[in-house]
């Protein structure tokens, strides 16, 4: 198989990567790179990648990667092979074929960015922030000190990501406004949040308002201390939950003192549902979903199931850009695939969900697991059972996670209202400087 090299690999991820290439399974082949990408020789990843890539049809990959594996100690096959796993979403395969350039060629510039991107995209802010630190007399002001302040503050280095933050001048190119702009909200953010929350590594809540503008409501109240953080891994919603949240919706709104006039239903079945309990718990009217209304709460239940249907996709895109007064709430949102615009306000935080209509698990007869049929009543009645359920969180949970009273999160958004619902919705593209487990 590979005699044209005159080469096999000898490392025992790289070989168990291979037999999944031989079975068919790709996406089992680069789990088991993952696994090892920090101690793997480049050139022996390659082998795989270059495989994987021919059975994906990503020309430009598969290209770059048989560069490598026939010229592993190559500098510029080291870098082509680096940059198109970052263009290609392996990011963590990038990593080391680009320290390996960087160690070889201190200063190289165009090198540091593809790895300070590479470590973006993997969340490994606090590396990035070591690359750039290390080579700062070399910064040019945009990119890379913008890049040292973003990187500094999604690592959670507040002090640092100011400093750096004030030494940037205005943009010559028009196209870094946006990004400018948007530290500086996050920034603002974060001054008006440090007095009232620690926005340490445990800081869920504080930390989402700063990176994205979002109001958290709930905590998992499972596994925090045990890698979760506040976040859930996979959840099977109840109609209490939904409740729960938008009666802490509804204190948000008021400790902010934010008042709708309506809410705006979005077109999917899940929305529609929780929309329809939400105006019954506001007090307020219905209107279909129209962009740009102002004084309006959008209700979501969870916005990647927006993306169904080309009306959903276009209401997502409509949702970036904010009207006045409008109030966008996510009653569970991914938080390891964030949706492509970012609410203002979200109930909690999950890496995978079952809706209270779906088919949820359950107890047979016979005492096994079972999957349920979907409730599919109209909106209406399920609404009405949200509206109908126990206001009172359940007494669940294993005692870890730290109080999360309603008087807690009203205290945050009152402490934080004056840059509350400010700038376009942009999507999330890390989770921060609060770390949380997260299946493969």
């Amino acid at each position: 198989m590979f005699s044209r090299r005159n080469r096999r690999p000898t490392s025992e991820d790289v070989l168990k990567a291979l037999e999944y290439l031989d079975k068919g399974d790709v996406p089992g082949a680069l789990r088991q790179l993952r696994a090892g990408a920090g101690t793997l020789p480049p050139g022996e990843v390659a082998l795989v990648v270059e495989r994987a890539a021919r059975a994906a049809g990503f020309d430009d990959l598969r290209t770059a990667a048989a560069g490598l594996a026939a010229h592993p100690g190559k500098d510029q096959a080291l870098y082509d092979f680096g940059y198109a796993c970052i263009e290609r979403g392996l990011s963590y395969l990038a990593i080391p074929a680009l320290k390996e350039v960087l160690g070889r060629n201190p200063g190289a510039m165009g090198v540091v960015r593809e790895l300070v991107a590479a470590y973006e995209r993997e969340g490994r802010h606090r590396e990035a922030v070591d690359v750039l630190a290390r080579h700062e007399s070399d910064l040019a002001d945009w990119p890379d000190r913008y890049l040292l302040a973003h990187n500094a503050l999604m690592a959670g280095d507040l002090a640092l990501a100011e400093r750096h933050h004030a030494l940037l001048p205005e943009p010559a190119d028009p196209m870094w406004l946006p990004a400018r702009d948007r530290q500086r909200r996050m920034l603002h953010r974060a001054a008006a949040a440090a007095p009232a929350t620690p926005l340490d590594r445990t800081d869920l809540r504080g930390w989402q308002y700063v990176m994205g503008g979002t109001v958290l409501g709930t905590l998992s109240p499972y596994g925090f201390d045990a890698g979760m953080t506040g976040r859930y891994a996979w959840l099977q919603d109840t109609h209490d939950q939904c409740l729960q949240g938008l009666l802490r919706l509804r204190a948000v709104l008021d400790a902010a003192a934010v008042r709708p006039r309506s809410v705006s239903l979005l077109p999917d079945r899940g929305s529609r549902i929780l929309g329809l309990a939400a105006a019954e718990v506001l007090g307020l009217p219905v209107e279909p979903f129209a962009p740009g209304r102002e004084d309006t709460v959008v209700v979501a239940y969870d916005l990647d199931g927006l993306g169904a249907t080309e009306e959903g996709r276009e209401a997502l895109r409509q949702l970036h850009e904010r009207g006045a007064g409008q109030v966008l709430h996510e009653h569970a949102s991914n938080w390891t695939d964030a949706p492509a615009v970012t609410p203002d306000s979200v109930t909690l935080l999950h890496q995978s969900v079952v809706a209270p209509w779906d088919e949820q698990l359950r107890q047979g007869d016979d005492g096994g697991v079972e999957r349920g049929p979907a409730d599919d009543r109209p909106a209406e009645r399920v609404a009405a059972d949200i509206v109908a359920a126990d206001p009172v969180p359940g007494t669940g949970g294993d005692g870890e996670t730290p109080a999360d009273s309603v008087a807690r999160l009203t205290d945050f958004v009152t402490a934080v209202r004056g840059t509350w619902l400010q700038g376009p919705r942009d999507r999330l593209t890390s989770s921060g400087p609060v770390p949380s487990s997260k299946f493969a």
